[in-house]
C-alpha cells in the first residue's frame, strides 16, 4: 500500500471538525492526532467516536516531528501560528508544511461547491 499522508490539526471548532471528517474519509490519509483548548470542542468529540488522538496542546503534536507531513492550523490565532513556527524551526523539521487555514477553507468550499464562511475572519499570516 503507498504511504499514506499523515496530517495533524490544531483547531477542533467550526473550520476543523468539517475538515476532520473530510480527511478520515479519504483513505490517503491518515490523521495523527488534532488538538484544541476545548475538550467539548465539536472535532474533538468526533476525533475520540473515531479513534484519533487528541490533544490539549498543539505542541505535543508537533514533538512528533518527521512523522507529520502536514500540520494544518485552523485556529485563526496569532500566537499559535507562530509558536508552531518557531517550534518547527527550532526542531530543525523541514519535513512538515504548516498549512494555512486559508487553504483548508479552499478545500472545504472546494468540496461543497460553496464558499464556505468561517467564525475568524482574520487569516493574515
Amino acid at each position: 500500500m503507498p504511504h499514506k499522508i499523515r496530517i495533524a490539526i490544531v483547531g477542533a471548532g467550526e473550520t476543523g471538525a468539517p475538515l476532520l471528517e473530510q480527511l478520515l474519509s479519504a483513505d490517503f490519509v491518515k490523521v495523527i492526532g488534532i488538538a484544541d483548548l476545548n475538550p467539548d470542542a465539536p472535532g474533538i468529540v468526533l476525533a475520540q467516536s473515531r479513534g484519533v488522538k487528541t490533544y490539549s496542546d498543539f505542541l505535543e503534536l508537533a514533538r512528533m516531528g518527521e512523522d507529520i507531513d502536514i500540520f494544518i492550523d485552523v485556529t485563526g490565532v496569532h500566537k499559535v501560528r507562530d509558536a508552531l513556527r518557531h517550534y518547527m524551526r527550532d526542531s530543525d523539521n523541514h519535513h512538515t508544511v504548516i498549512m494555512h487555514e486559508l487553504i483548508a477553507v479552499l478545500l472545504l468550499s472546494l468540496s461543497k461547491g460553496e464558499l464556505v464562511q468561517i467564525k475568524h475572519g482574520d487569516l493574515d499570516y
